[in-house]
């Protein structure tokens, strides 16, 4: 094992300023607001969103089901778990079938600022908009609640959700380096 330090951008959003509409989702998506009972699902579909992605080297409890099973349990738990930012996303296919498919949530850092916690669309999904609803959702979310800022922080190899969030209008207002021990191959 090695320690790597891993350069991730804190980003920002203005929300005082209003918010573009959510676009409709397309057929067979649906978003369920937060409830306990779908803590579980929650989980399970952050654990499929994640398990194969950059980010379990920054953060390992991404890649084991446990591991976000208890990461669920701890934003839940904290002071400042904002429910309103908190979503899942479904698909309900032709045959009835449900699948958890995208997770988000949301917790207030300090006053009148709150985090997006993680933003997680399973690969099966992706590329249909979902990660932008999600974000939007948790953003009217924290403005309900009465925040006027919302970050988030995104490791700066993903480009993807770097471009995503920039497009989004969030804007980098800080670097930071977590460090992570990661296997030396």
């Amino acid at each position: 094992m090695s320690v790597t330090l891993f350069k991730r951008y804190r980003m920002s959003y203005d929300l005082t300023r209003a918010l573009p509409p959510v676009k409709p989702l397309l057929a067979g998506y649906e978003f369920l607001p937060w409830r306990i009972e779908m803590m579980r699902a929650h989980a399970d579909t952050k654990y499929r969103s994640f398990r194969d992605e950059m980010d379990t080297n920054v953060f390992s409890c991404l890649g084991r089901a446990d591991g976000c099973f208890r990461l669920m349990s701890d934003i839940v738990n904290r002071g400042g778990f904002i429910p309103e930012a908190t979503w899942l996303l479904i698909f309900r296919n032709e045959r009835g079938n449900i699948e958890s498919c995208g997770t988000i949530q949301g917790v207030q850092t300090e006053p009148f600022v709150a985090a997006i916690q993680n933003v997680g669309i399973v690969p099966a999904h992706r590329g249909r908009g979902l990660g932008t609803a999600l974000v939007m959702k948790a953003l009217r979310g924290f403005q309900e609640e009465g925040m006027k800022t919302g970050t988030l922080e995104v490791t700066a190899h993903n480009l993807g959700a770097v471009r995503l969030y920039e497009r989004l209008g969030f804007r980098i207002d800080k670097i930071v380096f977590k460090s992570a021990e990661v296997n030396s191959r």
